[in-house]
């Protein structure tokens, strides 16, 4: 009888371990460069100014010279324009801090506050007692060129070629969970608080769900919500894809911000990357690598701009059976080069 109620007890002590510490479990897995990646993102690649060597249907917008020649003289390069989408970057957004799902759930012991743990919780707005909710979440940024190592370009100059690093991680970074400490990056954000200026980015949101953003509301990340202020905080939360792409929609954008993340299309990006404060969000494409990678092509899509509707892709990622509602994404970024066809 003793044996039984000591198995008694000790089912309910892991029982109730489990659910106190859930928020503490890490998982996740390296990600397959052949089977998690979808790299028809990568289309539509185009040569010369205007001619599309490979779309597949891939979405993209104007951008780059017309001309089918272009010179380079920081390069001494004569070339032609060539046009991309570049896999080089990744995120994890994560509830754990110190918690690296794309390197398998390694998890780091950085001696966090019970506060800068994730959360989702309800909340009521006025006299109404209208419900809804608001989450918090840490992120890291990687660097990864993938692109790069398998030759994927001709010209490894139009390539980022930078060693796989991870440059930002949101857990050592005081602004993360502060709104106000994190305005003083972006003061410009302060007048777009207003209810005109919320209102615009339901006009960001159909144009993002119809093609790209709209980048003269770069207050607004369409569907995802509002850009700033660019922490981990997500008061109007509405899944846990939605609050994930957030999420690493303003990690890029704090990156562009402090100038550690550069552009790299357009005229200006044909021979070299140029700093952009202020990010155009029509440069990135996301698709979700983790809990269930998104290579199911929808509409011959299997990747997204900032700012799109996630209700076609979040399909069964809502369950928190990954650990505690770990999500992790493949960044394609728009690229527009001057390929060399000589050089001295």
């Amino acid at each position: 009888m003793n044996k039984i109620f000591a198995r008694i007890f000790l089912f309910f002590g892991l029982l109730t371990t489990s659910l106190s510490y859930a928020g503490d479990q890490c998982t996740g897995k390296f990600p397959n460069l052949i089977s998690d990646v979808c790299w028809s993102c990568a289309f539509p690649i185009k040569m010369f100014g205007s001619m599309s060597l490979f779309s597949n249907g891939a979405e993209d917008f104007p951008s780059g010279p017309k001309k089918p020649l272009c010179w380079c003289g920081n390069q001494l390069k004569v070339g032609v324009p060539i046009s991309f989408w570049e896999f080089d970057l990744m995120t994890d957004v994560t509830a754990t801090p110190g918690c690296f799902p794309l390197l398998g759930g390694v998890r780091v012991n950085v001696g966090a506050n019970r506060d800068a743990y994730g959360m989702t919780t309800d909340i009521s707005i006025g006299d109404l007692k209208r419900q809804t909710k608001e989450s918090f979440r840490q992120v890291n940024l990687y660097i990864n060129p993938a692109m790069y190592v398998i030759g994927a370009i001709l010209d490894d100059t139009c390539l980022d070629n930078r060693g796989i690093d991870i440059p930002w991680v949101s857990f050592a970074d005081p602004t993360h969970n502060d709104d106000e400490l994190a305005g003083l990056l972006t003061p410009y954000a302060f007048p777009f608080g207003s209810l005109l200026a919320i209102g615009a980015i339901s006009a960001d949101a159909v144009s993002a769900s119809l093609g790209f953003p709209r980048q003269e509301i770069f207050w607004g990340a369409g569907s995802y919500g509002s850009m700033y202020p660019l922490t981990g905080n997500n008061t109007a939360h509405q899944s846990n894809e939605q609050s994930a792409r957030l999420q690493t929609t303003r990690v890029l954008a704090k990156t562009h911000a402090i100038g550690m993340q550069k552009a790299a299309f357009g005229d200006d990006g044909m021979c070299s990357y140029y700093p952009q404060i202020i990010m155009d969000k029509r440069q990135y494409k996301f698709q979700r690598l983790h809990p269930k990678p998104q290579t199911q092509k929808i509409k011959n899509r299997c990747c997204d701009p900032i700012g799109r509707s996630t209700i076609l892709v979040e399909s069964n990622t809502e369950l928190p059976i990954n650990g505690w509602r770990d999500f992790s994404y493949a960044i394609f970024r728009k690229r527009d080069c001057c390929s060399g066809v000589s050089s001295w």
